[in-house]
């Protein structure tokens, strides 16, 4: 390989971890509201704080893009994302760490923004440039809760950062290396391409529901493990994968708007879960992937169109996509705040008739309630409520009466759980359906 490739690589590879701590921390904020005493509201600025950073930057990048060199910017943005990745690996409270968390969303704002220009200059073409900007950036959107749901569960929430250091390392040298490059000059008139940031900014938004969302569902509704969660979040990177070549066999407009359409329809199917049967949430999860394999890099190349030019349209489109996340989390924190608590409380309900009617002998029926009781209320205090822990701690490995009453518990309560999140979830389907509308609308003045 030669000695660009391997730089055109480091860079890349920066650009996925960098769109990939959009959603790396998702499978960890049980264990970070577990270390820093918070709740759930509380340790979302983790994400939201990153996200609305990298927004704000790097639109406020858009009007100086012609007037900074991309290599600099580039070497400037990796120096600010490595250190500020180290200072999120040693965060000993919650409000450092999200501090932490903003000044590395300054650092990626202004390494993505300056990637395309640098990658345009080492491969020599602007289009391959977009092209493996989008799928880096695309790839690692994807793969951002499988990742940190891995390192959380063999390591801990440290090691999300921790791993970044290295990346980011190695990326220095790049942008020092290539420094002295010189990028071609871009006409001042250029304009980023509206509506095509404008159905990727809403298809980013429509990924709330399956880069945060249902893994919330899965680990902070059904109890699932990290490294469990991540396996179940590995469908929409894969799914997303196998997409690709049908992607280049379809008419453009055609794949674009089918793909948005079945990101809405996995959305929806999310939204209607029949039972906490996972399969339901893998076959919904290979749905969205597929959309998202079908949607994106059209969506890509037509937001980073060559007349929008790489400086200015690269910072646009950046700005774009994260507003749309952090656009769609803001409009679904209200949603799952009224849900969930009006959820637990149905599901103690429930939950106190499945105990009542369980055919189990008082002397184990009474110490469970109570058990169950002060369950529910960690629960109120923003915490998982571990439901299987007093069933377990009363005998349930050995009393078969005791464990089918638990599993039926369990599974009442996870089905309530999954409707709490329904709004939420079609929320985020009608963001992917009007992304699909604005597509087929307005096809034949952007997409080529």
């Amino acid at each position: 390989m030669s000695r660009t490739r391997v730089l055109s690589a480091l860079v890349l590879v920066a650009v996925a971890v960098a769109f990939a701590d959009s959603s790396i921390v998702v499978l960890a904020l049980p264990e970070l509201y577990g270390r820093f005493h918070t709740t759930i509201e509380g340790v979302s600025w983790v994400i939201t704080g990153y996200n609305a950073t990298v927004a704000c930057a790097a639109l406020a990048l858009v009007p100086l893009a012609g007037r900074v060199r991309p290599a600099a910017t580039l070497l400037a943005g990796l120096v600010v994302f490595t250190a500020a990745s180290l200072a999120c690996a040693a965060a000993g409270s919650l409000s450092f760490l999200i501090a932490s968390r903003c000044v590395q969303g300054l650092g990626a704002a202004l390494l993505l923004s300056a990637s395309l220009p640098v990658l345009r200059t080492l491969s020599g073409s602007a289009a391959r440039a977009r092209l493996e900007w989008t799928l880096a950036g695309t790839l690692g959107a994807t793969l951002g809760p499988a990742i940190g749901g891995v390192l959380t569960q063999v390591f801990d929430w440290r090691a999300i950062f921790v791993f970044q250091a290295p990346v980011g390392a190695l990326a220095i040298v790049t942008a020092i290396a290539s420094r002295h490059a010189s990028s071609p000059d871009e006409p001042s008139e250029l304009r980023p391409a509206v509506w095509g940031n404008v159905s990727i900014g809403l298809v980013f938004g429509a990924l709330v529901g399956v880069l945060f969302l249902v893994v919330l569902l899965l680990v902070a509704g059904w109890g699932y493990s990290p490294l469990g969660g991540a396996a179940i979040a590995m469908t929409l990177p894969l799914a997303s994968v196998l997409a690709r070549p049908l992607e280049e066999r379809v008419e453009r407009v055609v794949g674009t708007a089918c793909g948005a359409a079945l990101l809405a329809l996995g959305l929806v199917a999310l939204a209607v879960l029949p039972s906490d049967e996972v399969l339901y949430v893998v076959a919904a999860l290979a749905l969205c992937g597929a959309g998202v394999g079908l949607a994106v890099p059209p969506l890509s190349s037509a937001a980073l169109a060559p007349a929008a030019g790489l400086r200015r349209g690269g910072a646009f489109t950046v700005g774009v996509r994260h507003l749309g996340l952090v656009v769609a989390l803001a409009a679904v924190a209200p949603l799952l705040s009224t849900d969930l608590p009006a959820a637990g409380h149905r599901a103690e309900l429930r939950a106190t008739s499945v105990l009542l009617d369980a055919h189990i002998g008082l002397g184990t029926k009474i110490p469970v309630a109570f058990d169950l009781a002060r369950a529910f209320d960690e629960g109120r205090g923003g915490r998982i409520p571990d439901l299987a822990a007093p069933f377990d701690a009363h005998g349930a490995s050995h009393d078969s009466a005791l464990a089918s009453t638990r599993d039926h518990l369990m599974a009442v309560v996870h089905r309530i759980v999954a409707r709490s999140f329904r709004r939420s979830f079609l929320f985020c389907s009608l963001l992917a359906a009007l992304a699909a509308l604005v597509v087929l609308v307005w096809r034949f003045r952007w997409i080529r």
